[in-house]
């Protein structure tokens, strides 16, 4: 068994590399063996920690990222045309016919839409086709050492030292964003812990290289936030003149009657059903711009990220993956 003394002196290697050893490069060396040590109470093994550790040092990159501001605010019609584009619609379309068969399984099983869980492989991967490629246990060092978030990031990286033990993953293939975010459903590693699914049955829950696993587990996100598979997210709909704006926002909550009685009527001007259910009235551009009715599900959508926005065109782009 690997010593305590021997695997810490084999995590500061890379910070030491070039001759020169910093107080950053100390104090993260130093960082590492009180994770170090928290983690074996965990459980994680001196082999485990040896092969996360060995080859991370503190990245400015991100770093850079996490505190870089937004220069500007994008607007609803900025954010919603940016993410609904043909290609990403059309390429929706084409994944969802490919994987009908196991859509249809995951669906047996957790009972949330095929469509809601294609849009948001499509929104947060674009389909798998960029999941990020920081090496997720040094951006969460990184991150937890910086000292801004530092119990968040911690938290976070002591369950994907847990998931590295378990054998889910190799630690050069677990990738993700600079903020841990990991794999075709960026699932941060705790969220991992809880709702990753084997799906294809090989013993090991694999969002980065398994399309069965990352859809199963992306639908059992849902299905465990409160999907409600007889209910849709919502529709745009049409405001009666003279609206009073003050009564949009997801706090106000009406039966669907009620707002059917002011005169809210479907985005092409018939009538809605009147079903038995609250609903809620978004203006997300302002009171000219397009209004929304959402439901249940849609709360359920901003469980996974938690903006209006997103949650928006999760269900616009899933309405058009039909």
């Amino acid at each position: 068994m690997l010593h305590r003394r021997n695997l810490l002196r084999f995590a500061a290697l890379p910070l030491l590399a070039g001759g020169s050893a910093s107080a950053a490069s100390t104090s993260f060396s130093a960082f590492l063996e009180g994770v170090a040590a928290e983690a074996r109470r965990g459980g994680v093994s001196d082999s485990t920690l040896r092969q996360a550790f060995s080859i991370i040092q503190p990245n400015n990159k991100v770093l850079e990222l996490d505190r870089r501001q937004p220069e500007f605010t994008l607007t609803w019609a900025q954010y919603r045309d940016g993410r609904l584009s043909t290609q990403r619609i059309e390429r929706g379309r084409q994944l969802f016919t490919e994987n009908q068969m196991l859509l249809d399984a995951i669906w047996q099983r957790f009972q949330v839409s095929p469509r809601i869980i294609m849009a948001i492989w499509g929104l947060e991967t674009n389909y798998g086709g960029f999941t990020g490629n920081f090496n997720v246990i040094e951006a969460l060092a990184t991150l937890a050492w910086d000292g801004r978030r530092s119990e968040f990031f911690r938290k976070e990286l002591l369950a994907a030292l847990r998931i590295l033990e378990a054998r889910d993953v190799t630690p050069d293939r677990m990738r993700g964003s600079y903020a841990g975010a990991m794999g075709n459903p960026q699932f941060m590693p705790t969220s991992f812990e809880r709702l990753a699914v084997d799906f294809d049955g090989d013993g090991h829950r694999d969002i980065w290289g398994s399309r069965a696993d990352s859809l199963a587990s992306i639908a059992n996100y849902l299905s465990r936030s409160g999907w409600r598979e007889d209910e849709r997210w919502g529709r745009e709909v049409l405001l009666p003149s003279g609206f009073d704006p003050g009564l949009a926002g997801r706090s106000t909550r009406r039966p669907l009657r009620e707002w059917l009685r002011q005169g809210v009527r479907a985005a092409d001007g018939s009538e809605l059903q009147v079903f038995d259910m609250e609903a809620s009235i978004l203006l997300p551009g302002g009171p000219s711009g397009q209004a929304f009715m959402v439901y249940q599900n849609f709360n359920v959508i901003r469980r996974y990220n938690p903006s209006d926005y997103y949650a928006l065109v999760i269900g616009l782009l899933s309405d058009q993956l039909a």
